[in-house]
């Protein structure tokens, strides 16, 4: 008998509203290690705030999520996020410190070595794993405010996974990323989850041609609701898509990579 993998995100008929209108209406989802999710809808269904309850920034209004065994209201947030990697695009760093350095600024959660802080050779040796798993090693010592926009997401890849993260978020990390950039990140997440093969990961996107071939599981959001939820194969389709985009939608796969298209009416 296959033993289930431990359950890393759990979230119970959850709702959120903020100011009097709904964010969320009964959202539920279990995320278990080694799974890689896809949280798709279009801008305003309710992806961040989704995202942020699964990384312990936001809270519910109702309903119960828990991160890691440990239920949101229980438990304290700083302690429990440092085993959670969120990576967003638009991080505020803005020092021309060098990528080896932003990397390790990932065990002192902040965005500037702290004073007479100095990692330890263990920790040394663990951000330079992580430089040459996301293809950086040949940058370590560029300056950020010199890197590419493709660069700087896997540079935020490496620096969120220095605590050693059992789930790593991320909040649309293709973002103003050309063709080419957009092929690299996505090879980096592939080799990142055959280095960390129980890593949980959700990555929010609202294009299907963001998604890395490794992808196991999406849920759709729709004004707040999720219309369907699980394994890809039984959610990425597009009829199921397709009413989550208001779109008479045609998808197709290839060698574990999707297309969307406008499906043609008569």
């Amino acid at each position: 008998m296959t033993r289930t993998a431990a359950e890393v995100l759990r979230a119970e008929d959850v709702h959120v509203v903020r100011d009097g209108r709904p964010l969320l209406r009964d959202v539920s989802l279990t995320v278990r290690a080694g799974e890689h999710w896809a949280l798709l809808g279009t801008n305003g269904a309710g992806k961040s705030t989704l995202l942020g309850l699964l990384g312990a920034v936001v809270h519910p209004t109702r309903g119960t999520v828990e991160v890691l065994g440990h239920r949101l209201g229980r438990v304290d947030l700083r302690e429990l996020r440092a085993f959670v990697g969120h990576v967003n695009p638009r991080h505020p760093l803005t020092s021309p410190l060098r990528v080896r350095d932003v990397v390790l600024t990932g065990l002192t959660n902040s965005v500037e070595p702290l004073p007479r802080w100095r990692p330890t050779h263990e920790q040394a040796e663990r951000a330079e794993a992580l430089l040459a798993t996301l293809g950086l090693d040949a940058l370590r010592d560029a300056r950020w405010p010199t890197l590419s926009q493709g660069q700087r997401g896997r540079t935020l890849i490496a620096r969120a996974l220095m605590p050693e993260p059992r789930l790593l978020l991320l909040d649309e990390p293709a973002t103003g990323l050309d063709l080419p950039g957009r092929e690299r990140l996505l090879a980096a997440l592939e080799e990142l989850r055959t280095a960390h093969p129980a890593l949980a990961t959700v990555l929010v996107t609202h294009h299907l041609e963001e998604l890395a071939a490794g992808t196991t599981h999406a849920v759709l959001l729709r004004e707040g609701r999720v219309p369907a939820s699980g394994p890809v194969a039984s959610v990425l389709t597009g009829d199921q898509v397709g009413l989550c985009f208001d779109l008479p939608l045609a998808l197709e796969r290839q060698e574990g990579r999707w297309s969307v298209r406008i499906r043609r009416t008569r």
